[in-house]
């Protein structure tokens, strides 16, 4: 016989406490690539996992807890590069953005639109709130350790300076829709980025 809490969560099968939660994740997720923040809705998510809207609102009473925690299961931070060169360091992870967060920038980009008018925030502030409180910013790690090994000197710099790599990669992602040609990843490095750093570019541009 089927509990009543069984039928509530349209499954015969007993899901509960991490396995449940896992499942109404992967459900919001599957909502969210198919049809945006529109299509959004607890009743779309709930079918999909075959639960009961009760069920998702006691976890997420709100539609925004909901995609926030979506995201942050399937935003995780990247294994950051630390050859010993900033240079090294800044081209491997966006080489690695590039390769693996290209279509999930494009997607969230387009399929966001209608949470970013809705609540008049940005792609930045999103991912601010779905970075670990106490995680800095990639690029702004890559800075810390370049001054530390003393490669930079220690000096103020703006968070849009040293965020400057990943910007401009996604701008370019989001006008090709889709991955970045790697000259172009290695012109933003040294002919952008390093000299606002006060960093002279190698001789030979391009240089792997």
């Amino acid at each position: 016989m089927v509990s009543e809490r069984d039928q509530a969560e349209g499954t015969p099968t007993r899901r509960r406490g991490a396995a449940l939660e896992s499942a109404l994740i992967d459900a919001a997720w599957e909502i969210l690539v198919e049809q945006g923040y529109h299509g959004f809705t607890y009743e779309a998510i709930a079918a999909r996992a075959g639960t009961s809207k009760p069920v998702l609102y006691r976890r997420w009473p709100r539609r925004e807890d909901l995609l926030i925690a979506t995201l942050t299961r399937h935003w995780r931070p990247l294994d950051l590069p630390d050859t010993g060169s900033l240079r090294q360091d800044a081209l491997a992870l966006l080489r690695t953005i590039n390769a693996e967060r290209d279509r999930t920038v494009v997607l969230l980009h387009l399929q966001l639109a209608d949470y970013f008018r809705e609540t008049g925030t940005s792609f930045n502030d999103l991912r601010s709130r779905i970075r670990l409180a106490d995680q800095p910013a990639p690029f702004a790690t890559l800075v810390a350790r370049a001054v530390e090994r003393g490669e930079l000197t220690e000096a103020p710099r703006s968070e849009r300076v040293v965020n400057l790599p990943f910007d401009l990669v996604r701008h370019d992602m989001l006008m090709t829709m889709g991955a970045v040609p790697d000259a172009s990843i290695v012109e933003i490095v040294d002919q952008v980025w390093l000299p606002l750093l006060g960093l002279n570019p190698p001789g030979r541009q391009g240089e792997l």
